[in-house]
């Protein structure tokens, strides 16, 4: 969107979103998905929008479940990512967390768009052509390297 001020300057207002992933690493490979996006097939981990009245642990269990398929258990928090997307004006603020899932997906209904679930090793991450974002590479490098915090880091307040 953009706005124009009293002197004729253009200022591009930018939308935020706040988002949830799952770095989830079994047997030296993670879990991905494959999903359709307005910009073609991409790579992501499982992700997505925080929802009104949501925390962003129980965001990331839900959005895990809704696009894997998989009971995520979260232990651990990896980082908050910020991503600035110049081309749709979109800022977007990825809250990561570390944990495992069972051996067997708990349903086989997929949300719309998800292709289907991958387990790659991180070369395999790392060469995809087809990222969501910067944010999945760097979140499995951070992982890699042995970031972590505890999730009492995360302070959710009511009221």
């Amino acid at each position: 969107m953009q706005k124009k001020h009293g002197k004729g300057e253009v200022v591009v207002i930018y939308k935020f979103h706040n988002t949830v992933a799952a770095i989830i690493e079994k047997d030296r490979k993670f879990l991905m998905v494959e999903e359709r996006t307005s910009g073609g097939i991409k790579i992501n981990q499982p992700a997505g929008h925080l929802e009104a009245g949501e925390s962003l642990v129980d965001a990331a269990i839900r959005e895990t479940l809704e696009e894997t398929g998989y009971l995520f258990s979260p232990q651990n928090f990896l980082g908050i990512y910020k991503w600035c997307d110049a081309q749709n004006h979109n800022i977007y603020i990825r809250y990561a967390f570390i944990g495992t899932v069972k051996d067997i997906p708990e349903s086989e209904n997929l949300d719309d768009g998800i292709i289907q679930t991958l387990w790659l090793y991180p070369a395999e991450v790392k060469n995809a052509p087809n990222h969501r974002s910067i944010m999945v590479k760097k979140c499995i490098k951070d992982y890699l390297c042995g970031v972590r915090y505890p999730l009492e880091l995360i302070h959710e307040l009511e009221k």
